[in-house]
């Protein structure tokens, strides 16, 4: 038991670690603890905002903001992800390695890039606030209601991608416990400042839904403060320096060159995630949207934990790579597939025996629960695929081929989930089921066409 209890406090300390020389399932804990941890607190955000809007007067429209505020920004989450999987991958490549300076260079132009195209994005997104609710498939009046809490998240875009981007600057140094700690203070600021921005406190006025967004923004870059004192100033393995921040063209080509299919990937991810938002929204109306919505919030948050343990896989392909062990960091893939296939297990039974409490803690409306239900008993069968698919895409990332999996999101997602949703549930007639049934099916297909390119190895000779 003792052996155990040190383990653990070693996965929550971090510190630098040769996970090219530690036993494959050592290496795979030791990453995969605390970035299911971190990922844990990020589906957190979502949930905690969920809870407390789910209890203002106007209940329907605010869970409908949310969702389909979040639904938006996942297309920043795309960038953000996009950008960290270069990040990961140059950073992780480099460790491998053992040329811990070149890695911090790397790190900081990821950085100097990622902030300029997601200030212009954040910027449109001020702007069009109700505009992007009303194109999103919300009524005018929900719109309305909405456009302060859609604009303030806008606005932030820039603080969550840097709280994406220097997480994963850290995996891929090895360092998730730094990752993990950023999150844990952004939730915890999250969490005490929600009750008090959205229900007023004292001198403080209640400012509803607005008040939401603000607590999350106010968390958020508590976060990015924390990260950035590891990143600048205290003694880790990356320190980046001020003049490592002028522009380097081959590093930018790069990152670039990996950045740019990977945010292509996730941004075809979500795009068609909109798309079935918005088919959920015209053809179930407003109680549907919120019980879909409710629905993916309670599934990100058990499916974060699984993509964290995913990116275990990530780190360890691309330091194994760097200290040329091929057969080990396939082995390591192969290792993390089994325990997060476990995870995902357990997470279907949960929502299975479990659905309707879970579902019931966010919301009290009869039919916004209903289709909730049938939303994550349906979604659930397909987890067993999702959790494989998971690190089959994360290995890819980690190798720095980016775009393998971007084409199997393409045809996974736009040639296959997009239209088989659309047919369901228009020319079948089965409205939100239709779009609920797509979920799983795509998620399989694409799991399966990922796990038989993995095989064929031709991530083995990718040079970043």
């Amino acid at each position: 038991m003792t052996k155990y209890i040190d383990f653990f406090k070693k996965a929550f300390k971090g510190g630098d670690v040769d996970y090219t020389k530690i036993s494959i399932r050592s290496a795979v804990l030791l990453l995969a603890i605390p970035m299911m941890l971190e990922m844990a607190m990020e589906s957190v955000f979502a949930l905690v905002d969920l809870y407390f809007v789910g209890h203002l007067k106007e209940s329907g429209y605010a869970i409908q903001t949310v969702g389909l505020t979040e639904s938006v920004l996942s297309v920043m989450y795309s960038i953000a992800i996009g950008m960290s999987m270069a990040a990961t991958a140059l950073v992780a490549r480099r460790i491998g390695e053992k040329n811990p300076e070149q890695a911090s260079r790397s790190a900081a132009q990821v950085l100097f890039v990622s902030i300029v195209i997601t200030f212009i994005l954040s910027l449109l997104g001020v702007i069009y606030a109700k505009e992007i609710l009303i194109l999103m498939g919300s009524k005018p009046e929900a719109a309305a209601y909405g456009k302060d809490f859609t604009r303030m998240m806008m606005g932030s875009s820039v603080i969550i991608m840097l709280l994406f981007l220097i997480n994963g600057i850290f995996r891929g140094a090895g360092n998730a416990a730094i990752a993990m700690k950023s999150l844990w203070i952004a939730n915890i600021a999250n969490i005490i400042l929600c009750p008090i921005l959205i229900r007023g406190f004292g001198p403080i006025p209640a400012m509803g839904l607005t008040g939401a967004a603000l607590a999350t923004t106010i968390g958020r870059s508590v976060g990015v403060i924390y990260q950035l004192y590891h990143l600048l100033i205290a003694d880790t393995q990356i320190r980046i320096k001020l003049n490592y921040f002028k522009p380097d063209f081959r590093l930018i080509r790069s990152v670039v060159k990996i950045a740019t299919p990977g945010i292509f990937q996730f941004v075809i991810a979500s795009c068609s995630w909109i798309f079935l938002a918005q088919l959920v929204a015209t053809t179930g109306g407003e109680n549907a949207s919120a019980g879909y919505q409710t629905a993916l919030r309670l599934m990100m948050f058990f499916m974060l934990p699984a993509w964290g343990l995913s990116n275990a896989a990530s780190t360890l392909v691309g330091q194994n790579m760097g200290a040329n062990e091929m057969l080990r960091a396939e082995q390591s893939v192969m290792k993390t597939v089994k325990y997060n296939v476990v995870f995902m297990l357990v997470v279907s039974l949960i929502f299975f025996l479990l659905g309707d409490f879970l579902v019931g803690f966010f919301t009290q409306e009869v039919e916004i629960k209903s289709f909730a239900k049938n939303a994550l008993h349906i979604m659930s069968v397909g987890f067993l695929f999702y959790g494989i698919g998971m690190v089959m895409v994360n290995a890819f990332n980690g190798a720095g081929d980016t775009w393998t999996p971007t084409w199997i999101n393409f045809f996974g997602f736009w040639m296959f989930q997009i239209p088989f949703a659309y047919f369901l549930s228009k020319h079948l007639g089965m409205g939100p089921k239709g779009v609920f049934i797509s979920i799983p099916v795509a998620e399989i297909l694409i799991t399966i066409v990922a796990f038989i390119l993995f095989k064929k190895g031709k991530w083995k000779t990718i040079k970043v």
